[in-house]
């Protein structure tokens, strides 16, 4: 009752503030009706039943960032989730989308809706906006270079970097020679177009390269640690040679580039000699995480900031500052792991999408309604890929190398992505792009990055792989093959403990791979094989404990769901266990409906909804990827609702369908491996006029004596279920007790969802 009068307390005060809001309002328009007139234009108008912005000014100002930044995030999360569904990654949906913004698309159709949003007077403020989050990414880029790959690979990738560079560099500038009086106007130096262009063409997207590579499963191999060396080296050497040319660029005479380039080196020598040793002591001084305090953070986020300040000044870009701001951070994984951490949300999600559609906003594919123009794009589009694609698949290969190896080799490096569109639109800035060479340079950017994952494709096609690596080394183990995927180590521990009670004692005719997929949306992989490690590690100190022996597999993924499925049929397993990440029991409606449960904006909920795979309103059981799974494999699955599973010494099942033969079936597993003590629980009168039923509880009796019972509802005690270990049930028997709200649910132990063929 208490409740209910701090309720009526509550809305009789807010009413009683309303009705006086109300009078005041009515009292004072009253008082003078000339108020309106007298300030309009001054703020907000309500006459005539719009609400009118002011023409211009900083509040306007703001307004239409705000819009913009909205609709940049949205359609770059839409078109990024498209590309991922396609294979591709999401950096390419989001370049995609700021071209759809862009005149291209948008402009092109709405484009009294495009002026809206993006009128000329606005796009200063984009600029800077976007600006900021450039610099900290790439300030992530230098933090992201793992100088200790390239150390061990150096002789290889430097070889094949310096080869890919120097023929496209060369390559890139006799293109310049032939498109310069063609698409270039006098006013701008052949110098300036030639070298920018040049460099253009070089240039090998580091951070797409090793998403790719991790999504493909090569990163920990040594094509796919020399391929990543080597973009670092392509990285460091092409940022190095921009800051010349940029000198040269903006200088008015051979002799100001001169002084520019001292300046720069003297500040390159300042901060790596002076800068790097303060910075590694003040983190040799606060040696724990916990004891980073608010100043420290601040002292390491100031340091883009100023060195982009420098550069700016001495006239070899801010983001050439920022880079080598990351890069001469300490070396250590917990400072690099925390900035990187703490940047990507920022710069990735919700900056950098800003500077594709700035990008979108200066690519202008209408221009292009020539066929010398669309010729002039092709053969850009060939000079780059012969360039990087071939020239470092030579060098790949000079170097030792297979053929195979090598083309896999070339195809990453081929990658250009995001760190085109920096280098372009600092060549449009200092005036030595024209839109026509922009726009072409966009298209050759995004179809060489686009190319790179079904080339790779169709590299493991053109040499006949017969399995995949991890399908081969189950193969070699024996005949019953357990797959496990986990999200979370603790999960991990508890099936491995299942799995481990599955196969306890037939030791070299069993295997168990442990598989963790990692759904990362970042750009970044820096110390991707650190999480790796700390991922596994209880998952090794738990089979340790066991003597269980494991393999693990470690696979960046952009569908987990899709991948879990492939891997598991694909692999030659006869079991898939997988955990339910979060209680079936929690969600709101709003949560389902919505899609907030595990992320923002989940477009494949959403999907879901609107083509009618899932009801808004209906009981789901299962949430969406175990489903998926479920209906996706063509192997046994397992599903365990795990409440703290240890040991299966005392089993129950419970029969509420015919579907639980197959339960019973794969008890005896456990009751080989682990010596379980099984009690069936006959709730519907089912097993006594199911004679398969029967005579499976019979022949399994026989073989172990006193180790199976059975029992009906009417002898069911209150806790039973709470006196056994884990209970065994079929996805039909599990969604009929879901639906009848079965009394006994809240008391069960940890559960296995058996399903001995993929049905949902």
């Amino acid at each position: 009752m208490k409740r209910f009068q701090n309720t009526y307390l509550y809305t009789g005060i807010t009413g009683i503030f309303l009705i006086i809001l109300v009078l005041v309002i009515i009292f004072g328009t009253g008082l003078n009706h000339n108020v309106a007139s007298d300030t309009h234009g001054s703020g907000i108008n309500f006459g005539d039943g719009f609400l009118h912005l002011p023409a211009d000014g900083m509040d306007h100002s703001l307004v239409i960032l705000l819009a913009q930044i909205v609709a940049i995030i949205i359609a770059a999360r839409i078109f990024g989730w498209i590309f991922k569904k396609a294979g591709q990654p999401g950096v390419i949906g989001e370049i995609v989308a700021g071209i759809v913004l862009g005149p291209s698309l948008f402009g092109l159709y709405f484009p009294e809706s495009f002026q809206v949003l993006f009128p000329p007077q606005s796009l200063d403020n984009l600029y800077f906006v976007s600006q900021i989050g450039l610099i900290l990414f790439m300030f992530a880029i230098g933090l992201d270079l793992d100088l200790g790959v390239l150390k061990t690979k150096s002789y290889d990738a430097v070889t094949i970097s310096a080869t890919g560079i120097f023929f496209s560099f060369i390559l890139g500038i006799a293109l310049a020679w032939f498109l310069y009086g063609r698409f270039i106007p006098p006013e701008v130096s052949f110098s300036s177009f030639g070298l920018f262009f040049g460099i253009v063409l070089s240039v090998t997207a580091l951070p797409v390269l090793a998403r790719i590579a991790q999504e493909q499963g090569i990163h920990r191999t040594k094509t796919g640690t020399i391929a990543v060396a080597s973009a670092a080296a392509t990285d460091i050497l092409i940022w190095s040679v921009l800051a010349v040319i940029l000198a040269f660029v903006r200088s008015d005479s051979f002799y100001g580039a001169v002084y520019i380039i001292v300046f720069a080196v003297t500040f390159i020598w300042v901060m790596i000699k002076l800068v790097r040793p303060f910075l590694k002591r003040v983190a040799e001084l606060h040696p724990a995480r916990e004891n980073l305090s608010k100043p420290v953070i601040a002292l390491f986020f100031a340091m883009p900031a100023f060195s982009s300040l420098i550069a700016e000044v001495i006239g070899i870009h801010a983001l050439f500052g920022a880079f080598l701001a990351g890069v001469i951070m300490p070396e250590d994984n917990r400072f690099r792991n925390l900035i990187i951490e703490k940047i990507e949300d920022v710069s990735i999600v919700f900056l950098l999408p800003l500077f594709f559609v700035y990008s979108g906003l200066r690519t202008q594919i209408g221009i292009m309604n020539e066929p010398g123009l669309w010729a002039a794009t092709g053969l850009i589009f060939l000079v780059a890929v012969t360039g990087k694609f071939f020239f470092s698949a030579l060098a790949a290969k000079a170097t030792g190398q297979t053929w195979k190896e090598s083309l896999t080799i070339g195809a990453l490096l081929n990658t250009r992505g995001l760190m085109v569109l920096i280098i372009l639109n600092i060549g449009y800035d200092e005036g030595v792009f024209t839109p026509e060479i922009f726009t072409m340079m966009i298209i050759m950017a995004l179809a060489t990055t686009f190319m790179t994952s079904p080339s790779l494709s169709l590299i493991r096609w053109a040499f006949k792989p017969k399995t995949g690596e991890e399908s081969e080394k189950i193969r070699q183990h024996g005949k019953f093959n357990i797959l496990i995927s986990f999200a979370n180590p603790n999960m991990g521990r508890a099936l491995l403990r299942l799995a481990n009670c599955l196969t306890k004692k037939m030791h070299e005719n069993t295997s168990i791979t442990v598989m963790h997929l990692f759904s990362h949306t970042g750009y970044h992989s820096f110390n991707m094989e650190s999480y790796e490690t700390e991922c596994f590690a209880p998952v090794s100190t738990e089979s340790k404990l066991l003597n269980q022996k494991i393999s693990t597999l470690f696979k960046i993924s952009n569908n987990i769901d899709a991948d879990i499925t492939e891997i598991a049929n694909r692999g030659n397993y006869d079991l898939l266990l997988v955990g339910i990440g979060q209680s079936i029991f929690e969600g709101s409606l709003l949560g389902k409906m919505l899609g907030f449960t595990t992320r923002i904006i989940n477009p494949d909920k959403i999907l879901e909804q609107v083509t009618g795979k899932e009801s808004l309103f209906g009981n789901t059981v299962f949430n969406e990827r175990t489903r998926a799974i479920l209906s996706g494999c063509d192997i046994s699955v397992g599903i365990l609702i795990d409440k703290k599973f240890v040991k299966a010494d005392s089993i129950i099942i419970p029969v509420l369908t015919g579907d639980e033969i197959a339960v019973i079936r794969f008890s005896q597993k456990m009751i080989n491996n682990a010596a379980s003590q099984v009690l069936i629980v006959d709730f519907e009168g089912i097993v006594k006029d199911h004679i398969k039923l029967k005579e499976l509880i019979r022949s399994i009796e026989q073989v172990a004596p006193n180790h199976i019972a059975l029992t009906d509802a009417a002898d069911l005690e209150t806790d039973l279920f709470r006196k056994h270990d884990l209970m065994l049930i079929s996805p039909a028997g599990w969604k009929k007790a879901v639906n009848k709200k079965y009394e006994w649910l809240p008391e069960i132990p940890s559960t296995l969802i058996f399903s001995e063929k993929a049905d949902n």
